[in-house]
């Protein structure tokens, strides 16, 4: 069995850990990226755990969407050589700068990590939680955990934070349905198509064991979905049929439930980034998320255009900034006058004009 090493350098402004094992609590060992500051010190950790493999640029594996964001938003390539950037994480480059550590963990199953794939499980949620205290407790570590992505790496946030990590301080679920029932894969008790496919285009091409037939690491060369090269049998074992589970579940049972939040335990202080598109996904979550969450310490942002685009511009980035600075470096100043709810309320020619509000739902709404 091939196996993976552990290397170590300094790049471009940071100190690279590539391939770092994390074991789980059944044995299995998932790999990790660690991004840190060239300084030695303790630093606040920002953590994504999730399948879509961190050897996979965001440039070869979503050349359409890279490519139309960089054209149309030169701030999100400006000030980084984009090299480390992959598709819905942040970018070390932009981070480590600002005294964070970065850290990508390949979910069970996926890209360097070995295992069944079985998305949103609870098997899955508690190896996050592993991967949030391992980071807690590491020697360069501040003992802060912050959580920041997209989508998938939105969605699983609400499940871990049910779990309350001792070491997770903060989280910003950036797009991130919750309910897997009535956000995913059920609207209104509407079977979603998505899935499946989603899982035959984004997963099992980055499934663990794709080996040489899949692709390498533009920065250091190595197999994206390795080290080994499985059989299709292999690998066809190694993951559960996740769009027969879904039909195989219509109603709102213990299947459901298992795969999503428990509101009243998410205590952890959030900032729930909406956007007004993908109605068939990620919006009630939330919204949800923000009025149902336990969280005492809690703001909504809602913006408009491409599902992943804001994230990683100026804007959104700036916003995530403020935010983690505050609660994880302790700098009070920049998040203070942040408005409880930031709507980017949208006009004609696609023109966006910002609106704070104090609550949500707003209590002037006029109900009909």
């Amino acid at each position: 069995m091939a196996s993976l090493q552990k290397l170590s350098e300094v790049r471009d402004g940071m100190r690279i850990d590539w391939n770092v094992p994390i074991a789980m609590d059944d044995g299995l060992v998932l790999r990790t990226d660690v991004f840190r500051p060239l300084k030695d010190g303790k630093y606040p950790v920002l953590l994504t755990y999730g399948p879509y493999a961190k050897n996979l640029a965001f440039q070869d594996g979503y050349p359409s969407a890279w490519n139309i964001m960089a054209e149309k938003h030169p701030d999100v390539t400006a000030g980084s050589s984009n090299k480390y950037q992959n598709w819905e994480v942040v970018d070390p480059e932009k981070w480590v700068p600002h005294d964070y550590i970065c850290m990508r963990v390949d979910s069970r199953g996926c890209g360097c990590s070995p295992g069944v794939i079985d998305h949103f499980s609870p098997r899955e949620t508690k190896d996050f939680y592993d991967c949030i205290e391992w980071a807690g407790v590491q020697p360069w570590s501040s003992g802060k955990v912050g959580l920041n992505g997209i989508s998938y790496f939105a969605m699983n946030q609400w499940h871990v934070a049910s779990l309350q990590p001792p070491h997770l301080s903060a989280m910003c679920i950036w797009e991130g349905s919750a309910d897997w029932y009535r956000d995913m894969t059920h609207h209104g008790g509407m079977l979603s198509t998505f899935w499946e496919n989603w899982f035959d285009m984004q997963v099992k091409t980055v499934q663990y064991g794709v080996g040489e037939r899949g692709g390498r690491s533009r920065v250091h060369g190595e197999l994206v979905c390795g080290p080994e090269t499985l059989s299709d049998e292999a690998l066809a074992k190694n993951r559960v049929d996740f769009g027969g589970n879904i039909l195989k579940h219509p109603f709102d049972d213990k299947y459901h439930r298992d795969r999503s939040p428990v509101w009243d335990k998410i205590v952890t202080p959030l900032f729930s980034s909406a956007n007004w598109g993908g109605q068939g996904l990620h919006p009630r979550g939330n919204f949800e998320g923000f009025v149902r969450s336990a969280a005492k310490e809690k703001w909504l942002e809602a913006h408009g255009i491409e599902h992943w685009t804001h994230f990683y511009t100026d804007y959104g980035r700036e916003q995530q900034l403020r935010f983690f600075d505050y609660f994880l470096h302790g700098k009070k100043a920049g998040w203070s006058k942040q408005p409880k709810v930031l709507l980017q309320v949208r006009h004609p020619g696609e023109k966006f004009v910002a609106r704070a509000e104090n609550e949500w739902p707003i209590k002037r709404t006029q109900w009909t």
